[in-house]
């Protein structure tokens, strides 16, 4: 095929310019990036060898080899692992196929310092090559392939692609060097960079040996012979005494292609029935494909040091899938699948261990680092509240690292444990009271708080769309159980006086006549009438049953497309609220009907549900003010 040239997909050319500009104060990391890629396509080459050995073209020693050339002032960065074919050139290098995209430039605010933050958590990848080239010349064969792609770009939204020959597999980058960027064709700055990042990387990276001098100071004729710069050998089967903490922090840059550091890690061998390694990482910052259902990234899968797959749900549960790092298994076969992980008591035992490890991280930092652990409930709190529902083994655990806001604290902040909650609890009080909206507003102002405000019971205000299901998991927690304030009959009879209790009584028998007319009028609608106890304010508020799903939860699932049938609701009405009182004066009035329903769709409207019939609302509104006039 004759050369061509193609554009940058539109996200490709924006990402380029703010990358150039936001990633220059630390450019060197392009070489730990390129590096990454040439290790990971190594490793998919050693993987697919397992089953084809052939692949391998007669050379099974992987290698990296990084040189440079003064003259051309050119830096070469190569591999000979698995190689890319054409269309995967165009996939990988032309496009962001990548979940999350437009919300990454979404977020983006033109300030380089902000942005750089937020392009490392997007992942910088192959695009770092233009911080410091002008020209990028990237040349690749895919292993037990004849022909050769050969892609070029000036980074300026166009790239030319051609068939050429090439005689080794693998992927070979050139980067011509902007001007400025010299200190790059020094041996000494790229020995430095490689020994700084990439010192762990699995596999050698090599690089000529420096050239001598004589006594006289003279260089003498360079030998031509390479060396490896790096140590070769995996990070995670070091002991853990000889891996210092930047280490540590530079092995999860590799290894999740994160620009910011980790929160913390678990280094740790296990033997006996099941033998294997675990590095286990918990990220600082969410990855922007964190809600997708098509990413696939997390916790790498190693058998005896070969890289096996990325995609390991097996290893790990979907509510831990932000967990970063890898598993070394001694047991497993190389020639794993995902039927046999899909089917292996050893996988099943290695993730029991490597969760009840991920679990003990974060409660140690929510025990001695409250502000780190603070930091990850705010990034990843969500997703670990997935896990009641999901770990029945586990539920217990997860429900002491949950935090909420609530109504003893100001602002939406969730830093309130349910330990917390029950050391707080009133004399008398037998629940954990919670209430769940669509938004925190919705739930900060909701009329079922109001006898709760007043009482000074403390309420949760759950307004995380995974918060329904949370609750309908975690019924109770240290012998407590969770009780939704709008369902259900409330009992406070612990915090009512008796001229409370009289007060109730008497409005039951004073306003039967009113509730039994309400309840034909809205006949249909509701399941029920009475009066409330949880209303100090409002006139009027919706309850359903316990066992009921509450109305959230079914507006939720209607929005997602789901038929549900909910169960209809128990309108609760305040007798010492003057539209309560104005209803009981209308009883035998033409207007009663009215009122009725102008109380039923203002509950309705106060818990964030919508009207069947808004024009009629309105115009019933409109009718009982004109009447209210005269």
């Amino acid at each position: 095929m004759s050369k061509e040239t193609l554009g940058f997909q539109a996200e490709v050319k924006q990402l380029l310019q703010l990358m150039i500009h936001s990633l220059y104060s630390n450019k060197e990391i392009f070489l730990r990036e390129l590096i990454s890629n040439a290790s990971d396509a190594c490793d998919k080459l050693r993987f697919e060898a397992t089953q084809h050995a052939d692949l391998y073209e007669g050379d099974g020693e992987l290698n990296i080899r990084v040189s440079f050339d003064k003259d051309a002032r050119t830096v070469t960065i190569a591999d000979n692992g698995i190689g890319m074919r054409r269309d995967e050139v165009v996939a990988n290098i032309g496009t962001i196929a990548r979940s999350g995209t437009k919300e990454f430039f979404s977020q983006l605010t033109g300030d380089a310092a902000k942005d750089s933050h937020l392009i490392g958590q997007f992942g910088v990848g192959f695009y770092s090559a233009f911080i410091v080239a002008d020209k990028v010349t990237l040349t690749t064969r895919r292993a037990g392939e004849t022909h050769a792609t050969r892609w070029e770009s000036l980074g300026d939204g166009e790239y030319t692609l051609e068939d050429v020959e090439k005689a080794g597999r693998g992927t070979e980058i050139v980067l011509h060097l902007k001007e400025g960027e010299d200190e790059f064709l020094n041996d000494w700055r790229l020995r430095s960079v490689i020994t700084r990042y990439s010192d762990h990387i699995n596999l050698p990276i090599l690089m000529q040996k420096a050239a001598e001098h004589d006594d006289e100071g003279k260089a003498l004729p360079s030998s031509g012979e390479w060396e490896a710069v790096n140590q070769a050998n995996a990070l995670w089967t070091r002991s853990k005494s000889e891996i210092t903490d930047e280490q540590y922090k530079d092995f999860y840059k590799h290894v999740s292609h994160d620009w910011d550091e980790p929160l913390t890690w678990s280094h740790a061998r296990i033997e006996g029935r099941q033998e294997y390694t675990e590095l286990l990482y918990i990220p600082k910052r969410a990855p922007f494909d964190l809600y997708e259902r098509e990413r696939r990234h997390g916790v790498k899968l190693y058998v005896k040091r070969v890289f096996i797959m990325e995609d390991t749900e097996k290893l790990m549960p979907q509510y831990l899938r932000f967990v970063r790092g890898v598993i070394d298994s001694a047991n497993l076969p190389l020639n794993v699948s995902r039927e046999i992980l899909q089917q292996s008591r050893d996988v099943d035992a290695i993730r029991t261990g490597c969760v009840k490890k991920v679990l003990g991280l974060l409660e140690d930092l929510r025990d001695n680092r409250p502000d780190d652990y603070a930091v990850f409930w705010q990034e990843f709190g969500k997703v670990l509240k997935e896990g009641i529902g999901e770990d029945f083994a586990n539920k217990d655990r997860l429900a002491g690292l949950a935090r909420f806001a609530s109504t003893a604290n100001e602002g939406s902040e969730q830093n309130v444990s349910l330990a917390d909650y029950i050391g707080r609890m009133k004399e008398g009080q037998d629940a954990i009271y919670y209430i769940t909206a669509d938004t925190f507003a919705a739930a900060q102002h909701s009329p079922h708080l109001e006898v709760f405000k007043k009482k000074g019971i403390e309420v949760l205000l759950l307004s995380d769309r995974v918060d329904e299901w949370f609750t309908s998991s975690l019924t109770e927690f240290e012998g407590k159980k969770l009780q939704s304030v709008a369902k259900g009959e409330l009992k406070l009879d612990a915090f009512a006086d008796e001229a409370e209790k009289q007060q109730q009584e008497a409005a039951e028998t004073e306003f039967k006549t009113v509730l039994d007319k309400v309840k034909t009028t809205l006949d249909g609608q509701i399941k029920d009438v009475r009066v409330t106890t949880r209303l100090t304010d409002s006139p009027a508020c919706l309850v359903v049953e316990n066992h009921d799903m509450s109305a959230n939860l079914e507006r939720l699932l209607k929005s997602a497309g789901q038929d549900v049938g909910g169960a209809k609701p128990i309108l609760e009405l305040n007798p010492g609220h003057p539209l309560v009182q104005k209803l009981k004066s209308e009883l035998e009035g033409e207007r009663f009907g009215d009122w009725t329903h102008l109380l039923y769709d203002q509950a309705l409207l106060a818990e964030g549900g919508q009207l069947d019939d808004p024009a009629g609302f309105v115009k019933r509104l409109n009718g009982l003010m004109l009447a209210m006039q005269h």
